[in-house]
């Protein structure tokens, strides 16, 4: 599958696409929160940042074809804007509510910690692609035994499994796992290929607006999906190209144990892992 990426701002790169070419966007943009992405594109005032995210979100809805998708990774602090403004240009289906798995340990002692990330899930038309049977999380032996009953047998629910709620519990990407790059907020590929493989047709094309480290193009090559995608970060642009290169040769992304063991990179399985493989 061909993969366009392009390794400017996407306010100036954004024209290279044809409106209504696009069929899934998924957009990671800094949250407004001071993180270090090599610049200053996440250290504007409140205003500006929303400033900014009406800006590119202008940029990025034309490119949408009649029935896509988009999804947008924010934060508490500004997705109630963000999303009302979108709200005015698409209509919004879902906010995701994604349980990061932050161990109960350390946290603020003036608030609530703060554990979750917010997605937005918005459409272009009442007619948007969305594949549920290709996302189904499987029941588990002994909820298949429990509907055993006649009246549940051949049942394609029970068969296939159940549509994934609005709450995805899925753990961060600590330090030492090993599907973890060199950036400050990558997203885990569970969740992208859950975005990808639900709201884009197999052969179809997603755009993702702020690359970060790659994750949603690998998903897309993996997938059988184009791919273009912008990313200002020389650095993060050199990882986004080394992992497409490994989703077209079809190495998974949660196997690095070897690769980051011949960079020098250690891999200490943590909690969370432990807890996946058992």
């Amino acid at each position: 599958m061909s993969a366009l990426l392009y390794n400017e701002d996407v306010l100036t790169g954004i024209e290279r696409l044809a409106d209504a070419s696009v069929d899934l966007v998924i957009a990671d943009p800094p949250y407004g929160l001071g993180k270090d992405y090599g610049n200053d594109s996440d250290r504007l005032a409140a205003h500006e940042y929303l400033a900014w995210s009406r800006r590119w979100i202008d940029a990025v809805v034309p490119k949408l074809k009649a029935n896509g998708s988009l999804y947008v990774f924010l934060t508490w602090q500004h997705s109630p804007e963000v999303f009302s403004y979108l709200k005015t240009r698409l209509a919004m289906v879902n906010e995701i509510i994604w349980d990061r798995r932050v161990p109960s340990m350390g946290g603020s002692t003036r608030k609530f910690s703060s554990v979750h990330d917010n997605i937005g899930l918005f459409v272009n038309s009442r007619d948007y692609h969305f594949d549920v049977d290709a996302v189904r999380i499987p029941y588990d032996a002994e909820t298949k035994k429990a509907r055993s009953r006649s009246i549940f047998v051949g049942k394609k629910w029970l068969e296939q499994g159940y549509n994934p709620k609005d709450v995805w519990s899925v753990s961060r990407l600590h330090r030492q796992h090993a599907e973890r790059e060199d950036h400050p907020t990558q997203k885990p590929l569970e969740i992208i290929e859950r975005m990808v493989l639900a709201s884009c047709p197999a052969g179809g094309t997603v755009l993702d607006p702020f690359m970060g480290s790659g994750t949603s193009a690998a998903a897309a090559i993996r997938h059988g999906r184009r791919f273009v995608g912008f990313e200002l970060n020389p650095d993060y642009f050199g990882i986004v190209e080394k992992r497409v290169a490994e989703a077209r040769n079809g190495e998974m992304s949660a196997n690095r144990k070897e690769r980051r063991e011949a960079e020098g990179k250690p891999f200490t399985p943590d909690l969370f892992d432990k807890a996946e493989a058992v």
